[in-house]
């Protein structure tokens, strides 16, 4: 008999961190580019300010976004980036994704 707990459904290799719909786009749109302002994530993604500095730091601490701060002329900005491990865990959450949805490209 199959633990329960442990099967073989692809919903085990959906990520909890990054399922969150939120930070899904936040990652998604990240994916797509080696890093984005963090204006345009947020205006991106739809969000607040503070909704998305929130979700990044979950992110960051999870080891999937690297935040980098500096300037553009006198202007502060902040950059985001997916880290390898952050590429990594998206394509193995978006595989999952088409594995529960019966797609299996």
């Amino acid at each position: 008999m199959t633990d329960p707990h442990h099967g073989a459904h692809p919903r085990h290799g959906l990520d909890d961190v990054i399922h969150a719909p939120v930070r899904f786009s936040i990652v998604a749109t990240l994916a797509a580019a080696e890093k984005a302002e963090f204006a345009f994530v947020r205006d991106t993604v739809e969000v607040s300010d503070s909704v998305l500095s929130r979700q990044v730091t979950t992110l960051e601490k999870a080891g999937y976004v690297a935040v980098k701060k500096g300037y553009v002329g006198k202007r502060p900005r902040t950059w985001l980036a997916l880290t390898s491990a952050g590429r990594t865990a998206f394509a193995a959450h978006c595989q999952a994704l088409r594995s529960i949805a019966g797609d299996s490209g």
